[in-house]
């Protein structure tokens, strides 16, 4: 939640549009089984919809320590769901879950704590497929768009279920294994938090001090963009300025749903089933993205086995933010339009049971 706080700060402001209001609501799976072999009896899946059920369904997927409501910014949203915009309310139904261990879904902090079942983005992706087909009645998707960590769970969804949706539209991801710098830091900020004497072992009865060091590091390595830093910070006394503004934000997140949170993603690789994918794919990453720099090669060899798939990569500059850019639909939009546009689409039911 503090990082998806950071990029959202960050984020160039927009103008709101005008869409429905969205509509929260709370769905039960029975028996949810983990990929470690556990069960809950009762999962609980909260979610966001914008529009009515019998437009065209539209699955939209947040990031790490978001929720739906994080993707309801006039960054995203407003440049998204209005009337005429690509995802326009009026035409589509668009769901957005609360994935496992984010916002009001199921989590650790609900009272299990460290005995919460350890889940992974395969998890997250089954559990929001129950939510759409079960929970909502959704047989068919004309979309599944997600940014971030729901950009990495929506190439997961392609190879999962390969005729669940017409198009995908994963962003600021790649589906190569979660690796290198990416996970490094992770791992560091992970160690960190747990490594505090405040954490003990996840029974702490106040946040850990050193958390706010932690996510304030991963944030600023990971997520800002080298020309928009250079341009924010060109001076060591902005530099300062602007840690000290970022230490000074109180951190809202628990530390437990937090560490399960971003160690969901260490299993993470979708590399192996990329043929399996058939839906029409359009991949947007930023150029300057600092967790999957398109420098490595790693994500051009991955596309070359997607069979319609292609890449739009987001010039950097010092108005796009590295990882954040994609938090800002203005960079995109016409592409999203036009890629829906010449989607193939299957008929669609979206009908609750």
């Amino acid at each position: 939640m503090a990082l998806s706080a950071i990029l959202l700060s960050i984020a160039m402001p927009a103008v709101a549009a005008d869409y429905p209001a969205p509509k929260q609501g709370d769905w039960v799976a029975k028996d949810f089984k983990f990929h470690t072999g556990e069960t809950m009896p009762e999962l609980k899946l909260h979610y966001t919809t914008v529009g009515e059920p019998n437009g065209e369904p539209v699955l939209v997927l947040h990031g790490t320590g978001g929720s739906g409501a994080s993707m309801l910014s006039p960054a995203f949203a407003g440049e998204l769901f209005g009337t005429g915009q690509p995802l326009d309310a009026s035409k589509y139904y668009i769901i957005i879950p609360d994935a496992i261990g984010h916002g009001k879904s199921s989590k650790p902090s609900d009272g299990m704590k460290t005995s919460f079942p350890k889940y992974n983005y395969d998890d997250m992706v089954e559990a929001q497929h129950r939510l759409v087909t079960e929970g909502l009645g959704v047989k068919h998707l004309r979309l599944v768009i997600g940014n971030s960590m729901g950009g990495m769970q929506t190439w997961l969804w392609g190879e999962k279920y390969p005729q669940a949706m017409d198009a995908l539209v994963p962003m600021a991801s790649q589906p190569t294994e979660m690796a290198s710098r990416n996970w490094m830091m992770r791992r560091i900020m992970l160690d960190t938090i747990r490594n505090d004497p405040d954490y003990n072992g996840g029974n702490y009865t106040s946040q850990p001090r050193m958390m706010k060091y932690a996510i304030t590091a991963y944030g600023i390595a990971s997520i800002g963009g080298t020309l928009a830093y250079q341009s924010q910070a060109p001076t060591a006394a902005r530099a300062d300025k602007i840690v000290d503004e970022r230490l000074s934000t109180p951190i809202t997140a628990d530390a437990n749903d937090f560490v399960y949170q971003w160690e969901s993603s260490h299993d993470y690789n979708a590399a192996e089933k990329l043929e399996k994918i058939e839906a029409s794919l359009l991949l947007i990453n930023s150029a300057d993205d600092e967790r999957n720099p398109p420098e490595t090669g790693l994500t051009d060899a991955a596309m070359k086995r997607v069979k319609n798939g292609k890449v739009y990569l987001i010039p950097a500059s010092t108005e796009t933010r590295g990882h954040g850019t994609t938090g800002n639909a203005k960079f995109y939009s016409e592409e999203v339009r036009q890629f829906l546009q010449n989607a193939p689409q299957q008929t669609f039911e979206s009908v609750r049971r």
